[in-house]
């Protein structure tokens, strides 16, 4: 039988890419062991011992330490196994250096001070679980005590954003002024006393009910299918414009009809022609405090996430548009 052919320590460090240092460590440490010692001292080795060491290598480059090698060469664990576990170990430091450049990229923006930098960091350094449980902290304080539907309030909690691996400069500021809002006593307060103030009465219990939250997302696709047909230019004198206008106004009216008992079709239709976006409803509704701490969240929200939004004069003149269009629709002789 052929003897297995045996290299140098020179030989094995031109062919794993080792230093010869280094693979004396190895052998010292007992990691991967001469194949055979010649009787001046001289290390040999085999193939299988090249191939190990050549694996001991790719493990080092890769992050593993000395246990985790010995473990996988000893056959006490898995590759697969280890390889799961550092995986996870460079996910998570690639998302540190990813918060890092953020952090960097924004200083560099707004010429923060070191607080900000200290605060900018251990923000946007948070777990995805960390970020969550800031948002639920604040949901729960802002619902506590709301006799609603337990679904109303999941859809609440349901309204988090999600910081993307590689957030932009206005995504980690957005995230920086989200995270201090939730945290703001007299923000949560606010919002806390508009939500209990709204949902105080049987109305609006009803409105945070599942029918109503249904009927609400059906009427909001309803008025977004007007929109969608105002913007593409179609004219207000046309049958489909009257058609959508009408089915606005019913939607309207159903509305009230579960919230009042009164079904008023002419009433909804009334107020569609009649509104005007600079009245005294409109102006009290735009200036709500409570509507405006909501909406400032939803913006702040949608930014971190990436959904795309408009500005709140622009989301208003759109819905003036589309009323318009309604309205001159409803004029039109049947």
């Amino acid at each position: 039988m052929n003897e297995p052919e045996l290299y140098s320590i020179g030989d094995v460090a031109r062919r794993t890419g080792l230093s010869v240092s280094a693979i004396r460590f190895y052998a010292d440490e007992g990691v991967v062991t001469p194949t055979s010692v010649t009787g001046g001292g001289f290390r040999r080795y085999d193939v299988h011992a090249i191939a190990r060491l050549e694996l001991v290598r790719t493990l080092r480059d890769l992050g593993a330490g000395l246990d985790d090698i010995r473990r996988v060469l000893g056959a006490e664990t898995t590759l697969h196994d280890l390889a799961v576990t550092h995986l996870r170990l460079v996910e998570d430091q690639l998302r540190q250096f990813r918060a890092r450049r953020a952090v960097l990229r924004t200083i560099t923006r707004q010429h923060s001070t070191a607080e900000q930098v200290s605060l900018m960091h251990k923000l946007v350094s948070m777990s995805d679980d960390d970020r969550d449980q800031l948002v639920d902290e604040f949901w729960d304080f802002v619902t506590d005590g709301l006799d609603v539907d337990p679904g109303y309030v999941e859809r609440l909690h349901r309204l988090r954003p999600q910081l993307p691996e590689e957030p932009s400069t206005e995504q980690v500021e957005a995230w920086i002024e989200l995270a201090e809002i939730v945290r703001d006593e007299e923000f949560r307060s606010a919002l806390r006393g508009f939500f209990h103030r709204t949902f105080a009465t049987p109305q609006g219990k009803l409105m945070a009910s599942p029918e109503m939250m249904a009927r609400v997302e059906r009427h909001r696709k309803l008025v977004l299918e007007a929109r969608t047909a105002q913007e593409a230019g179609l004219p207000a004198a046309s049958p489909r414009a009257r058609e959508l206008a009408e089915r606005v106004a019913a939607g309207n009216a159903e509305m009230v009809a579960a919230l009042t008992g009164e079904h008023d079709v002419d009433r909804a239709r009334r107020g569609i022609v009649e509104f005007d976006p600079n009245g005294k409803a409109a102006q009290r509704l735009s200036k709500a405090p409570g509507l405006q701490l909501l909406t400032r969240y939803h913006s702040l929200v949608a930014t971190i996430s990436g959904t795309p939004k408009s500005a709140p004069d622009s989301d208003r003149d759109r819905a003036t548009a589309v009323r318009e269009w309604m309205a001159a629709a409803l004029r039109q002789l049947p």
